[in-house]
């Protein structure tokens, strides 16, 4: 019984990621303007699964989620890495991915349905498919000085070279390497010698080939290996650039070596600080010869090495999970054009992504290492960009799916906050404002197929797992808090928590057994079906009412107030399993369901009957969603990898959408804001989508100041065929209650809440404060939202010193703000910065102090006076002093503190040392600095003169 698919019908080449949300089917003469437009897009996590799924050339560089390719590139204009482009053509899991290193618009990735397919980066297509690659490929690499010639390799070999573009295009099987004794991890072929490559073997031996020479199968094993049978794979393999014959080597277990590949020896083992460190990835340092980098597995410890030393340079921590890839760009960005802020925490330097502080360093300040850019990939699916001449991340995604995504809801009472619920065994919630991930659920839970949130402002989710029943996630504490095992081993394919009643959860699985218990476990009732059930939905309208899709085809009915366990209503006529149901949120009685037969139902519940059959899809359908304000808009999605909008009056298909790059699986929006959807798919990717075009007659009514009839109304007008839509739903009658009570011009407050409710995220609330703020309203009624975005400029300084002056109450609190906050020296460094970017150098003096830096402090403290700095020197001097310190010596002498110098030498019996500092004194070479003339404010604001010229 297949229940989620893993083979697909031929996918779209190109995937557009473009903010307006057209889409473009390549290999078709049409191209489409599509009514619905994407507005967002939530970027999938590096997979874990295979070695070689990240690549990097010249401006670019690219990783891979479990079934698409993610393509960055560099923004010239904005000096930032963006995303450009996701290639998913891929039926099962990529294996590799390699970039051509003569031409940088081409690279090859492989797959574990033994595809191997050629991509044109700049144009966003494949120009070549190998269909049957005799094995699933676990390395693959270009042939060095053959733009042409792909190389791959499954299991112990052989190694087969495909020539796709040449005269006589074919596979070749290289002529020595075959018949290993070991499975192949990776292998690498030569930068500058041609022919010449290396394998790395899962037993931890290497094996070397070059033309004109014998070869050398299984050799080099670490020395703690040889003469026993343990394995220990080669866990990353990089030919050194500046040799023929030096190769960088890391096993799991046991650590780097530097093997000279000609004389079969290990030239230099490297030493780790700490005997659990492993290595996970190393890349060479392309801008500094013998300068290498390496990701530890276990923890996100970035390791600086040089050839010459068998120790580690420097290391930093830059995430508490584990590396997965590394590689570092050849061409780093730009320096950025004098004058130019750094990101703050809240910019947002991608679309995809929010830079975060720079990771704690090490003690070792001395060494500073080269421009370059290190492109990371953890074992959390997070994907960042590292700066190491900065030391800081240029942008961090710290969480992504790698696998199918199968459903997705907004939190009930919050339309910014997304949940979604993957293959990976993780749910997780996401920002829909920033398109960040915000909360991550503990994980291991095998498949999850489905989620439910608490209704209301309970910060829980239910979900649904393949193998480990059904758990309530406690958002806020970070943990599972329930378990349901009713329904034993079986896989549960839909959990939902009741709208009208907080205390019971339906779950359907694959026993046939459609449960509605209480939250405390209680079993209420147990609806028995013939075959599995896939789906259920609440009414939305009868608290006790509750429908079913079943593999026997039918769709069912049950009232939870009876005492019976059979269903009220039977509904049949699909040809294939029903997977999802829907009752309409604005038609009383009206449900809908979503087939393998590539249909979806309409069903009226009053008349017992089917009142419209939608076709269209070419393939089962999955998701369903009723629009909550326009009753006849429902949109479905398929295993065609498109969403259709539909007009259930008449059966018309509206619109087809053709973004998604496979099967698409969840479809939900926010009541709150009934026009943004946002869309899953075992693309492995969120897409946000705006709905509003398809309600354009409804925008200009409000605009033009029509009469309410023209955009409110109930279901029955709406629902005539032909008629112009109307808005039917709660957040409609809600905005105009509202505005029947207020009096005078009421025109804005209207203008407003219907934009809310129209627009997407990211920024529409934003920009109605900045309205408000320019028309002179009381800026005590600004939202606490207001200043996380664009500020009005009278503004920018008051919320900013607001901003500083909270961040430092954190030096008044004992404990600090609990895991994953910030700690109280990193929230006290971010206040400073603020104030001294708003000229309030007091401040940010007197917060160096607190830090212990010193000589921050006093670099810039003749910028307040010179007053105050010698109040600083010298007390700087009194702690140098208080800890016998003889550095307090020339804080002393420089404020001219005679006394107290004479002072603390006659203490320590240092009778010659005073007599010498108070005879240099008399001759007139030690005096006390004088204050300078100009008059400087201890608030260090009013710099504003050298501005207003």
């Amino acid at each position: 019984m297949r229940l989620f698919k893993w083979t697909a019908k031929p996918s779209l080449l190109e995937l557009n990621v473009r903010p307006d949300g057209s889409a473009v089917r390549r290999g078709h003469l049409t191209v489409r303007m599509a009514k619905v437009k994407q507005v967002g897009l939530l970027a999938a996590g590096c997979q874990p699964w295979n070695k070689d799924v990240c690549a990097a050339s010249g401006d670019r560089f690219a990783y891979c989620a479990t079934l698409a390719i993610y393509i960055y590139q560099l923004d010239q204009q904005y000096n930032e890495f963006k995303l450009r482009s996701i290639m998913s053509e891929h039926k099962k899991t990529i294996t590799a991915i390699s970039w051509c290193p003569d031409n940088p618009d081409l690279f090859a990735s492989a797959s574990a349905d033994n595809l191997l397919i050629i991509w044109n980066v700049a144009e966003k297509k494949a120009v070549a498919r190998l269909d049957n690659t005799k094995g699933v490929p676990v390395s693959v690499s270009w042939c060095w000085n053959s733009a042409d010639g792909v190389a791959f390799v499954s299991q112990r070999g052989p190694l087969y070279i495909w020539d796709y573009g040449g005269s006589d295009p074919g596979v070749t099987v290289h002529k020595e390497a075959h018949s290993f004794l070991s499975d192949i991890c990776l292998f690498r072929w030569h930068p500058t010698k041609k022919g010449k490559l290396v394998f790395g073997h899962t037993d931890g031996s290497l094996s070397v080939f070059q033309p004109g020479s014998k070869s050398q199968k299984h050799v080099l094993r670490p020395e703690s290996l040889e003469g026993t049978d343990e394995e220990d794979p080669v866990s990353a393999l990089e030919w050194d650039l500046l040799s023929a014959d030096y190769l960088l080597v890391s096993n799991l277990h046991n650590g780097i070596r530097l093997v000279d590949s000609e004389g079969l020896a290990c030239i230099t083992s490297f030493c780790f600080p700490s005997a659990a460190a492993s290595v996970q990835c190393l890349a060479w340092v392309p801008s500094a010869p013998g300068m290498f980098i390496t990701g530890d597995s276990q923890v996100g410890v970035l390791r600086v090495w040089n050839v010459s030393r068998s120790t580690p340079l420097d290391s930093f921590k830059l995430k508490k999970t584990g590396f997965h890839a590394l590689h570092v760009l050849n061409s780093p960005l730009a320096k950025k054009a004098q004058g130019s802020c750094s990101p703050s925490k809240s910019q947002h330097t991608s679309s995809t992504s929010e830079a975060v502080p720079p990771p704690t360093l090490s003690q070792n300040r001395a060494f500073s290492l080269p421009p370059g850019h290190a492109v990371c990939c953890f074992m959390d699916g997070g994907v960042g960009l590292y700066d190491m001449g900065a030391k800081k991340w240029d942008f961090l995604r710290d969480l992504g799916h790698v696998e199918t995504i199968f459903d997705c809801k907004f939190k009930p009472d919050d339309p910014n906050l997304l949940a979604t619920a993957s293959f990976d065994g993780t749910i997780k919630i996401w920002d829909t404002n920033t398109l960040t991930a915000v909360y991550t659920s503990p994980g291991n839970e095998g498949v999850v197929y489905s989620l439910s949130w608490a209704p209301g402002d309970l910060n829980c989710i239910a979900g649904a797992t393949s193998r480990n029943g059904a758990f309530i996630w406690d958002v806020r504490k970070g943990k599972i808090i329930t378990r349901f095992n009713e329904h034993g081993k079986n896989g549960i394919f839909c959990i939902s928590w009741s709208h009208k009643d907080s205390k019971r959860i339906a779950t359907c699985s694959g026993d046939g057994f459609c449960i509605i218990r209480t939250i405390d476990g209680k079993i209420l009732h147990k609806y028995k079906h013939p075959a599995a059930v896939f789906g259920c939905d609440w009414s939305q309208n009868n608290k006790d009412m509750i429908a079913t899709g079943c593999e026997d085809k039918n769709v069912r009915v049950y009232y939870l107030a009876t005492s019976s366990d059979q269903p009220l209503k039977v509904f049949t006529g699909h040809l294939a399993k029903v997977f999802h149901v829907r009752w309409s949120p604005l038609r009383e009685g009206i449900l809908c369901s979503g087939s393998d037969d590539g249909t979806v139902r309409i069903w009226d519940y009053t008349q017992d009957a089917c009142i419209n059959v939608l076709s269209g899809h070419t393939a089962p359908v999955r998701g369903l969603m009723w629009n909550t304000e326009v009753p006849y808009l429902l949109i479905s999605g398929s295993w065609d990898y498109t969403i259709r909008v539909w007009d259930t009056r008449d059966g018309t298909c509206l619109d087809t959408v053709y973004d998604h790059g496979a099967d698409v699986y969840g479809l939900t929006c926010h009541q709150n804001r009934p026009f943004t959807m946002a869309s899953c798919s075992r693309d492995s990717t969120v897409r946000l989508w705006s709905l509003t075009p398809l309600i354009s007659p409804l925008l200009l009514n409000i605009l033009t100041e029509q009469p309410w009839e023209k955009i409110i109304g109930n279901t029955d007008t709406a629902m005539v065929p032909g008629s112009p839509p109307l808005l039917c739903g709660k957040v409609s009658r809600d905005i105009k209650q509202e505005l029947d009570k207020l009096s005078g011009d009421v025109r804005a407050k209207k203008l407003r809440w219907f934009s809310e409710c129209f627009s997407p995220p990211g920024g529409s609330s934003n920009l109605w404060d900045l309205v408000f703020v320019i028309n002179g309203q009381d800026d005590s009624l600004l939202p606490a939202s207001y200043s996380k975005g664009v500020m009005h400029m009278k503004h920018l300084v008051k919320f900013k010193t607001s901003e500083a002056q909270e961040l430092t109450i954190v030096k008044m609190s004992k404990f600090g703000g609990g895991i994953g906050a910030p700690s109280k020296e990193e929230r006290l460094k971010e206040a400073a910065e603020i104030h001294l970017r708003l000229g309030q150098i007091q401040r940010y003096c007197e917060l160096m102090v607190e830090l212990g830096q010193w000589e921050k402090a006093l670099s810039v403290a003749p910028g307040v006076s010179m007053k105050y700095w010698k109040k600083l020197m010298q007390r700087r001097a009194d702690q140098l002093m208080a800890e016998d310190n003889d550095d307090a010596i020339p804080y002393c002498i420089a404020t001219g503190d005679i006394k107290k110098l004479v002072a603390f030498f006659t203490s320590r019996g240092q009778l010659l040392e005073a007599l010498l500092i108070a005879q240099g004194a008399c001759e007139g070479n030690i005096r006390s600095p004088q204050s300078s003339s100009i008059s400087h404010t201890t608030n260090d604001v009013d710099n504003r003169q050298q501005y207003q010229r």
